[in-house]
């Protein structure tokens, strides 16, 4: 530290010498400036008891919490109810996240904001959670094939999930390796008895209203799980322009298919598709959580949280009971 003030001494003197030196000042004091914040976010990363983890979505922190237990602090990049389609990472977030040692995010082109956001926090690894998953495809030409990114919301896609979470912590932290093993193949267990309580409870949809209509198309995976038609009036929130084309399809589609309710999620408005009910006949059936969990009191603080709200809603509009 002495000969780093000695240094700037030096260079400060030449600053009032001539205006050539200034430049030189300056770019000395930016590359100084920047070999210590690095130093100093590493001697953090050393100092810490335990590996810190982000990730870019709330879901998947508590998800990820559940691997790490007690051995890895988990956060996420997104606070609650964040729309994580079109997210602008503030100044704080990039200091947060230059003091990761890992960074999780769900790909298939969710995070459009991801990759330039990690690439300016610095040279910090990332996973993937998709990579190597056939993903369903977004529907219309205009869409040229896009995945659709919302794959946790297939239970038995979120089981593949914490294997990549499992096999990433066991490489962020070996000594902890079994732990990680231990907890994922746990929580894996509460995964598949949720999938089965989901698959009997929307088995209770007699087969003519099994139309579930939401304003943007992410449960394209748990309508492929369980035997369900999708329609929306956007596929995905980074392109949910309202137009009076997809509106007037949505209101046909309702229409024809005497659907009772629908919904939106909690990340956008729902003024349009609250529109599309009052123009087709339908109920407003509530809120969905997909893109954000709720916060601790809300009605999806977890995961699993998330899903069992879900299917309540679907539940209560469509079969026309509520479940407890």
């Amino acid at each position: 530290m002495m000969r780093l003030l000695l240094i700037l001494k030096f260079l400060i003197k030449k600053l009032h010498q001539n205006r050539v030196f200034s430049i030189i000042f300056l770019f000395s004091l930016f590359l100084i400036t920047s070999c210590s914040n690095q130093i100093e976010n590493n001697l953090q990363k050393n100092q810490r008891d335990k590996p810190f983890v982000l990730t870019t979505f709330t879901v998947l922190a508590d998800i990820a919490r559940n691997v790490a237990g007690d051995s890895i602090s988990v956060e996420s990049i997104t606070k609650f109810g964040a729309e994580i389609h079109g997210y602008k990472p503030t100044p704080s977030d990039l200091v947060k996240a230059s003091k990761a040692d890992l960074i999780i995010e769900n790909g298939l082109g969710l995070e459009l904001w991801s990759r330039k956001f990690t690439s300016t926090a610095g040279d910090i690894p990332v996973i993937v959670l998709t990579d190597g998953m056939k993903p369903l495809l977004i529907e219309g030409d205009i869409y040229n094939g896009k995945p659709n990114p919302h794959a946790w919301m297939s239970p038995k896609r979120a089981m593949k999930y914490v294997d990549r979470i499992v096999e990433a912590f066991s490489d962020l932290d070996p000594t902890n390796a079994n732990t990680f093993k231990l907890n994922g193949e746990n929580y894996k267990k509460k995964i598949e008895l949720l999938d089965i309580e989901l698959r009997n409870a929307l088995a209770l949809i007699p087969p003519k209203q099994k139309v579930l209509v939401t304003c943007e198309g992410a449960f394209s995976y748990l309508a492929d799980d369980y035997g369900l038609e999708e329609a929306y009036l956007w596929p995905v929130n980074a392109e949910s322009q309202v137009t009076p084309k997809r509106m007037l399809k949505l209101i046909n589609k309702v229409k024809t298919n005497k659907v009772p309710t629908i919904f939106c999620e909690s990340t956008v408005s729902s003024k349009a598709q609250e529109e599309v009910a009052k123009s087709s006949g339908a109920s407003f059936g509530g809120t969905f959580y997909v893109d954000s969990l709720s916060g601790e009191n809300g009605p999806a603080s977890t995961f699993l949280d998330l899903q069992r709200h879900n299917v309540r809603l679907i539940l209560q509009g469509l079969a026309l009971e509520i479940v407890d």
